[in-house]
């Protein structure tokens, strides 16, 4: 789909103004008039542009004294100025002040056209060198062991295809990292990469994050929001938590997923869009389906190749790769001589549970960086932050009486069941070798709130 430009045109020529925003419409445009520059700047101020179209010769403010007041405000939106009465000092001048191009009327509808075009292509390459300037010195896929190797081979095949994939795994494993692979190995990796996490917008918010709201739709909608649908276009939208969606906004984004349609929020036409939807969770969601907490024929629509990620415990012949991705970076991003892990400081660092998983390792990796010594990141040091290390799970038994370390045994190695389960009771008591009753029982006597514990798992994810 063609790109769609909110452009503003400023002149005091009513004809000028009718067959512009008429020549630019036709084109899929969206055009607001303006017949003078005190109103343009306002207008500027209060919503978003893609393009300004401005007269230089008018009554009042001329339009070069609106294009250097626009910049005094800090608004960087290009400007072409056009005039009937060009020449060469005012064309350098208005260079001088900021504008994009100086175009001398009349001017044809091919060559209004295309400054939109190119426009809107440099806007597109802007935003991907943001990309990829916040992508530096972030988490990369790393691996050497087996079960991530061939993980990695599966992604890779369906990333070539437009199946909708499902990436499922506990907090921390990388379920993002996945979607962008599978983004950059696609037919779309030249396309943008937009993602939002569901569980970290309001409801009330979340439809207009998605597909956006047009100006005065609602109380604080000064101008038109593109949403990240539309941000999206020809490229990869990823939905982190999409277990946490509420109801309504899931029958919404079904529809998208059926017609390949969006509806901006006060908006009263549809608009087509032409995205590849990834989805994550850490939630079982054919359980949430069956109890009718998430949609079963949205289930359908997004759960149709899943790509399961294990947790670091189960991957533990790849830590001594991470721990070197992990000490690279920091280093990189400090401007630090390199520091060394001592073979024994991996061992204990493989020995370790990490429910945080590669999240938890990369910041202890950091935080071992900054106690190092002469030796470098040694097994002592790794004790030092990692009281723990050496055992599946983590000790909370400590001192005092025998039955005290009893239970706090057994409460650390529920509380981790549970975690590595997800909170699914029938799963974590089989683990245990317990009856679910059992289990309930269990955790009271030990003063263990499952639901509570589960919230709180969540919000710290």
């Amino acid at each position: 789909m063609p790109q769609q430009a909110n452009l503003l045109i400023v002149d005091d020529e009513a004809n000028t103004l009718a067959s512009l925003s008429r020549a630019f419409r036709l084109a899929g445009h969206e055009a607001t008039v303006c017949d003078n520059a005190g109103k343009a700047l306002e207008l500027a101020k209060a919503q978003p542009f893609d393009l300004i179209f401005c007269d230089v010769v008018m009554p009042g403010k001329d339009g070069l004294s609106f294009l250097e007041n626009l910049r005094a405000q800090g608004n960087d939106t290009p400007v072409v100025m056009m005039s009937g009465q060009a020449h060469i000092e005012m064309a350098v001048r208005a260079t001088r002040l900021g504008a994009m191009d100086f175009l001398e009327k009349p001017v044809s509808t091919d060559r209004l056209l295309l400054t939109v075009e190119n426009v809107l292509k440099l806007k597109q390459l802007e935003a991907e060198n943001r990309q990829l300037r916040q992508r530096l010195g972030k988490h990369e896929m790393v691996w050497s062991g087996e079960v991530m190797r061939k993980l990695m081979a599966q992604v890779e095949r369906v990333a070539a295809s437009e199946t909708r994939v499902c990436i499922l795994g506990e907090t921390g494993t990388g379920k993002e990292l996945v979607a962008r692979t599978l983004h950059e190995h696609s037919p779309r990796a030249k396309g943008p990469f937009v993602t939002l996490n569901c569980a970290a917008v309001p409801a009330e918010l979340i439809e207009s994050e998605l597909f956006g709201h047009e100006k005065g739709s609602f109380t604080g909608a000064a101008g038109r929001h593109v949403g990240k649908f539309e941000q999206a276009e020809n490229g990869t939208i990823f939905l982190d938590e999409i277990g946490d969606m509420p109801l309504p906004m899931q029958a919404k984004l079904l529809r998208v997923l059926e017609e390949g349609e969006i509806e901006r929020v006060g908006g009263d036409k549809p608009i087509a869009v032409d995205v590849r939807v990834l989805v994550a969770t850490h939630r079982n969601l054919e359980a949430l389906a069956r109890k009718g907490k998430f949609r079963q024929d949205l289930f359908h629509r997004v759960f149709v190749f899943p790509v399961v990620l294990p947790p670091l415990r189960e991957r533990r012949d790849d830590i001594p790769a991470l721990v070197a991705h992990f000490t690279a970076q920091v280093c990189a991003q400090n401007s630090w001589k390199p520091i060394a892990f001592t073979p024994e400081a991996i061992d204990e660092l493989s020995r370790h549970s990490w429910p945080g998983n590669v999240r938890e390792l990369r910041n202890v990796v950091e935080r071992l960086m900054l106690l190092a010594g002469e030796e470098g990141v040694t097994a002592e040091t790794v004790g030092l932050v990692l009281p723990s290390a050496g055992a599946t799970i983590s000790s909370g038994a400590g001192s005092g009486p025998l039955a005290e370390r009893v239970q706090g045994f057994e409460r650390e190695t529920i509380l981790a069941e549970l975690k590595r389960s997800g909170y699914q009771i029938t799963k974590a008591a089989k683990a245990l070798g317990l009856e679910r009753s059992h289990l309930y029982k269990k955790a009271e006597q030990l003063g263990i709130d499952i639901q509570k514990q589960r919230r709180e798992d969540e919000r710290e994810g």
